[in-house]
């Protein structure tokens, strides 16, 4: 018997702002230091919702948003604070 896989995506899994802030904060603790985590994570919340409405709230087109968003993009740190303040988050260092 083989075995059949789907694929896993967790934005058909982020619900709610908590879920969103609690996914983020799990990929900030875990990863490699480079932000590839933090920028695959803030994907993966912005495609759960209204990636049109976000960009605009972000002050960026939407193919702007999905092109620092993806697997090749490289958001400048200013992009990732305008996208986390346009999902209603903040950032917090401790």
């Amino acid at each position: 018997m083989t075995e059949r896989f789907s694929k896993w995506d967790a934005a058909e899994h982020l619900r709610t702002l908590d879920d969103a802030r609690l996914y983020l904060q799990a990929c900030a603790d875990e990863d490699p230091g480079d932000g590839s985590l933090i920028r695959a994570a803030l994907n993966d919340v912005a495609r759960s919702g209204n990636m049109a409405g976000l960009a605009r709230k972000a002050g960026m087109s939407r193919e702007g948003l999905y092109k620092a968003l993806s697997a090749g993009g490289n958001p400048t740190f200013a992009t990732v604070v305008r996208i986390t303040r346009a999902l209603g988050l903040r950032l917090h260092i401790a």
